[in-house]
């Protein structure tokens, strides 16, 4: 493809339209420290040059760190089956399944996800997966927007702060009012999470009765795991049921890839963002799995699109799947029961003064220290621990406030020595 580069007189003009006056000015938003220095990119290097450098950059990621970090991202206990089964070539390298006639598997698997998660939330119709649970928030929102035909979203406090800056930003520039709070009067939805960012369980199901009187939609954001002892979305008469699904089979990374989960009532299913597979039967009466009531067009123009997923191969999604189904509902109590059990075994390791939650607590739980939770975590790390998130930074608690996660990897030796650590670090 030829390259035609643009004159500065063309340049000016693109400025101009944009509203700034150098190129630079685009970058404004951008912190100095963060900004790129140079363009000058060092020599290539072998590839076996390249593997040891590799390898060295990620000998620094202290691999030996216990982890009791949460606030959305779980360090649980993945099946080898899951890499083995989602590592095959034909799910690994499956692109999207616009011809069900060359992707057969693929969208089995994407029905088999949707079947699970409806499942597990107790709901009637789940999509074909999202990006991650924070942009989850958004399309759920946008979604309630398209029902009811009202601009006011109502973000109760109990959610994640990091969703809540994703939702703003994501609606900066949409004629929508987006609040604090939990009242429905007016608005297209109230969205609630369970449970909440601080780890407190919560039972919505009252106001789920005051949001369909009021004409408004609940959403509900769970935390997957915790569904094999709580109470479900569905259960509680939530409209939409939203997760970040990290906690099903997908590793921690430097934020992803991970897994939107988004599940409705059958009353909504036409203003669901992203796809739906379903199956049906061809010609000669054989099963098959095709992509149902959206047209491609739908995800690839803008004018038509009720959201920008377009791209997702779903293979987050398929290990969700994958996993869920080594568990069964069996094992998903199992594991939900270990973590609930190991937090409040570290819960009682402290003073009953010192923890901040209200009510019960399922893995998460937030500890108030004497001392100041970021310098604390900074030397618990240099102990072989990370230690929780400070919440002071996130605007969601005081100085010493410290999330604390508990999952079921964690062992009775690392319980104890983790809670002794942080008494010695953040009391004495």
């Amino acid at each position: 493809m030829t390259w035609v580069p643009t004159t500065p007189e063309e340049q000016q003009e693109m400025l101009s339209v944009i509203g700034v006056k150098t190129i630079d000015d685009l970058f404004e938003t951008i912190p100095e420290p963060l900004r790129l220095k140079q363009w000058d990119m060092p020599p290539g290097l072998s590839e076996m040059k390249t593997r040891g450098l590799m390898a060295e950059l990620a000998g620094r990621n202290n691999r030996d760190c216990v982890s009791f970090l949460g606030g959305g991202y779980y360090d649980h206990f993945i099946p080898a089956a899951v890499d083995a089964l989602s590592a095959r070539g034909e799910f690994y390298t499956a692109y999207t399944p616009y011809q069900p006639e060359c992707s057969q598997g693929t969208l089995q698997s994407i029905y088999e996800y949707q079947s699970a998660i409806c499942r597990l939330t107790d709901m009637e119709f789940a999509n074909a997966s999202l990006y991650d649970g924070s942009t989850a928030v958004f399309e759920a929102a946008a979604m309630a927007v398209r029902l009811k035909r009202k601009r006011r979203v109502v973000c109760h406090e109990s959610v994640n702060p990091r969703y809540r800056e994703v939702l703003e930003t994501h609606t900066a520039n949409l004629d929508l009012d987006v609040e604090q709070g939990d009242d429905p009067t007016g608005a297209a939805c109230v969205i609630v999470q369970n449970p909440t960012f601080h780890g407190t369980m919560r039972d919505y199901t009252e106001l789920a009765e005051q949001c369909h009187e009021a004409g408004a939609l609940l959403v509900v954001i769970f935390y997957p795991v915790s569904l094999g002892l709580m109470k479900t979305p569905g259960e509680m008469g939530a409209d939409i049921a939203i997760a970040e699904g990290q906690s099903l089979g997908i590793p921690l990374n430097f934020g992803g890839p991970y897994l939107g989960i988004l599940a409705t009532r059958k009353a909504h299913l036409r203003r669901m963002p992203g796809r739906l597979a379903a199956a049906t039967a061809d010609a000669e009466g054989r099963r098959g799995f095709v992509l149902t009531l959206q047209a491609r067009e739908q995800h690839i123009r803008r004018g038509k699109a009720m959201s920008n997923i377009c791209s997702n191969e779903a293979l987050c999604a398929l290990r969700a799947l994958i996993h869920l189904c080594l568990l069964g509902r069996e094992g998903l109590k199992e594991a939900a029961t270990h973590c609930h059990a190991k937090a409040e075994y570290l819960k009682s390791q402290f003073d009953a003064s010192a923890i901040v939650n209200d009510g019960p607590t399922f893995n998460e739980f937030v500890l108030r220290l004497p001392k100041n939770a970021e310098e604390t975590v900074t030397a618990m790390q240099a102990r072989g621990f990370f230690a929780g998130v400070p919440l002071a930074p996130l605007d969601a608690g005081e100085p010493g406030d410290l999330l604390i996660a508990v999952t079921e990897k964690r062992t009775r030796d690392q319980l104890d020595a983790f809670a002794r650590a942080l008494k010695e670090t953040a009391w004495n």
